[in-house]
């Protein structure tokens, strides 16, 4: 197995992944997300990085966005 140091994204969306899921199983939540269970744990471990198709899949299924997973990360340009 490839060991990869986790980014600050990927933290920040196993955050946000672990404190949405809340008291659901991984199972209901990531039937919710429309992901398998697996790659749900791997995402809330650090062990797999997303894609941007996966995340934005994610947010539509959770009428989110990308400022809500990472608020440390967005800049508003005028």
């Amino acid at each position: 197995m490839n060991y990869v140091v986790p980014s600050l994204f990927d933290k920040q969306l196993a955050q946000f992944l672990h404190r949405t899921r809340g008291d659901r199983t991984l199972a209901q939540f990531s039937r919710k997300l429309g992901v398998p269970t697996s790659t749900l744990h791997r995402l809330e471990q650090c062990q797999q990085s997303i894609t941007l198709g996966r995340l934005y899949q994610i947010m539509t299924r959770l009428k989110c966005g990308f400022a809500d997973i990472f608020p440390d990360h967005v800049t508003y340009r005028r």
